[in-house]
């Protein structure tokens, strides 16, 4: 075996590794959020808090591209967040055409708290991986984050 093929080998398997973690970590996390999430809200509706939290702001076609679901469907349950002032709907300033979506002061407080407890929950989890490991996960995980943000 070349050099070459030793190495693509080698990315290979840890490609796999990626596709085996990645969906078992995002299981877990969702699963965290979800059991820690304020009652009120569905989990389609809690997605829609956490992608307004990361994005700011959004279109409605945005969110429902996000959550795999249709206008309508979407449109229904930001209706419902709105209801519980959780988010706002506005005319966007440039295009009174657009509506734009945006969570209130109630909503990024109950995104707020299902993060802090799943993010305690989480570094429960962390503990029992010696320092060094978790610095060497770290750096990892850093250097994935900025591989797969460009």
């Amino acid at each position: 075996m070349t050099n070459e093929e030793t190495i693509l080998k080698g990315n290979l398997d840890l490609a796999d590794t990626l596709l085996d973690v990645v969906p078992v970590l995002m299981r877990s996390i969702r699963m965290e959020m979800r059991s820690h999430r304020n009652a009120e809200l569905s989990v389609p509706q809690f997605r829609v808090l956490n992608f307004l939290h990361i994005q700011g702001t959004a279109s409605l076609s945005t969110i429902a591209e996000h959550l795999g679901q249709t206008s309508p469907s979407t449109s229904a349950m930001v209706e419902g967040l709105v209801g519980r002032g959780m988010v706002s709907r506005e005319l966007d300033d440039s295009d009174r055409r657009k509506v734009v979506i945006e969570t209130t002061t109630r909503g990024e407080e109950a995104w707020e708290s299902a993060w802090k407890a799943t993010r305690r929950a989480m570094a429960q989890r962390l503990e029992s991986i010696e320092p060094a490991r978790r610095g060497q996960l770290s750096e990892g995980l850093q250097s994935l984050r900025a591989l797969f943000s460009s």
